[in-house]
């Protein structure tokens, strides 16, 4: 590893001490850009950008250039992510066979179908998602700058390494405040992704629950003929009663390690490091439900959509010359 001394970057962070950054990367399209400055209240100033930094090149990877999101290098992965989706296909077609069949009633089919749904595009929506990939020309936070640090350097990517930052071997980028690479994902999970991922976990839970209690009533309480399972419907039901089983104690076990990290604020490789040198040294703080779901109304937060950060550099924890440019200094070349 290499570093570099702060004062290089100080140029950076000139006059953006008291600034909040109310950011959206993903907002517009194109680049176009969109910034509004003022005063929120006490005289803190605050300032709101939603220009898309990213990429609008129509093709699909992990590079920097890529415009949409997607792990090419690792087809088992693709192939694990592809299964999860013929399960919840899978599922939310034999609930529908049931309501059809009158084996169930049509709320509780919309219900869970909608579960279905929402755990699909969640899925879909951490796969194609930036998990955090830091750029080429990220310079630390204007609070780690005026502290005048040694800032880590990744010897792969030559570029800037924020605090709680790893390597992916696999996607081939350092992703920021990673957790873990998911091969269900076929991707990491990191800061800009982990709503999306913690929503999938609770929806497929949530859902597998609510199947295993439909199947148990089923089981259990059914006196009449007209309410038993028949036919190729009595195989569908076991096959998916299995899956339920499996998927809820799996997304159990996963939303208790995710749990874990969030009250520590510590990702699964940091912890795993941690145990590894036999320290338990915890120096980091919990993370903010608004640092995963953002400061948007609370529906917002049930939703797989890009969350609005309240200060998008401290939640990716480094920041871009492009983005203080737009704050209006002068001092700022970009890169």
């Amino acid at each position: 590893m290499s570093a570099f001394a702060a004062g290089s970057v100080d140029s950076f962070h000139r006059n953006f001490n008291n600034h909040h950054y109310y950011y959206n990367p993903h907002s517009v399209a194109g680049g176009s850009s969109h910034a509004v400055s003022g005063v929120k209240n006490d005289n803190e100033e605050f300032y709101y950008d939603d220009t898309n930094d990213h990429s609008w090149v129509c093709s699909f990877g992990t590079e920097e250039g890529d415009g949409i999101w997607l792990n090419r290098n690792d087809p088992p992965g693709a192939l694990m992510a592809v299964i999860v989706w013929v399960l919840l296909a899978y599922s939310g077609i034999t609930v529908a066979l049931l309501a059809e069949s009158d084996h169930l009633s049509h709320i509780l089919a919309m219900i869970y179908l909608t579960i279905c749904a929402l755990a699909l595009a969640s899925h879909a929506k951490t796969m194609f998602s930036d998990p955090g990939a830091i750029p080429q020309c990220a310079v630390p936070v204007d609070s780690a700058a005026r502290r005048l640090e040694a800032h880590t350097m990744c010897s792969t990517c030559r570029s800037f390494k924020p605090p709680g930052t790893h390597h992916c071997r696999i996607c081939n980028r350092c992703i920021s405040r990673m957790d873990h690479h998911c091969p269900w994902m076929n991707n990491c999970v990191g800061a800009a992704n982990l709503k999306s991922f913690v929503l999938f976990l609770c929806y497929t839970w949530i859902g597998s629950a609510l199947a295993l209690v439909i199947f148990g009533c089923n089981y259990f309480f059914c006196r009449e003929e007209s309410c038993e399972f028949s036919g190729v419907l009595v195989y569908l039901v076991r096959v998916m009663t299995l899956l339920c089983i499996g998927s809820l104690l799996f997304t159990s076990t996963i939303l208790s390690n995710m749990m874990v990290g969030i009250m520590t604020g510590l990702g699964t490789i940091d912890r795993m490091k941690q145990r590894l040198q036999s320290t338990t040294n915890n120096s980091a703080d919990p993370l903010e439900l608004e640092d995963i779901f953002g400061i948007g109304n609370y529906l917002t937060w049930l939703f797989p959509i890009d969350p609005i950060f309240s200060d998008y550099d401290d939640v990716l924890r480094y920041s871009m010359p492009q983005r203080l440019l737009r704050e209006g200094s002068d001092s700022i070349s970009e890169c």
